[in-house]
């Protein structure tokens, strides 16, 4: 495994490893060494269909770090700095994440997080260093002009829950 820095302080790109043969591939793709005094503590995964679109997402209060892999298909991983005194502060990292690429992401807290399917069938997994709080959830939207993500796709599928985020403004207003 190959562990890469980005311009974010804290967000990591993780290659993973894939091993070859006749039946088919063995994937390394987490290593607590990597991740020393990180403690995981809930794993999920949520499948995706073509142009679903979840996020942006955070917990207010006890934030996540999140690593997050795709098992099957391809989506377009996104990342907003939330960190007010970060030099990224309120921009953008994007990034494929894939079955084929084998690459995943680590996330540090202060980071609003969404991504959208690519293909068919989109298996993300994720792991987490809290537990989901449902009352300290926070939503952006996910097509805020003032944050110009350039998603790659036209027309999203969108839930009900996340069509009703707010906007970044407002979430700065009501945070900081």
């Amino acid at each position: 495994m190959k562990i890469s820095n980005t311009k974010f302080s804290g967000l990591k790109i993780i290659k993973g490893i894939n091993h070859y043969d006749k039946r088919g591939y063995f994937r390394e793709t987490f290593k607590n060494s990597f991740f020393k005094n990180k403690n995981f503590i809930f794993w999920c995964m949520s499948k995706s269909k073509k142009n679903a679109l979840r996020g942006l997402h955070l917990q207010k209060k006890n934030q996540q770090e999140k690593f997050v892999s795709v098992v099957k298909g391809k989506i377009f991983d996104v990342v907003l700095d939330l960190r007010k005194k970060s030099k990224t502060y309120r921009k953008h990292f994007s990034i494929i994440l894939s079955e084929k690429n084998s690459t995943s992401l680590f996330i540090p807290t202060g980071f609003a997080h969404g991504f959208c399917g690519l293909e068919s069938d989109n298996l993300v997994f994720y792991g987490c260093t809290n537990y989901r709080s449902k009352k300290n959830e926070i939503g952006i939207l996910w097509n805020d002009k003032t944050l110009k993500i350039k998603w790659p796709i036209k027309k999203p599928i969108i839930s009900s829950k996340d069509k009703n985020n707010i906007t970044f403004e407002k979430y700065k207003n009501l945070y900081f």
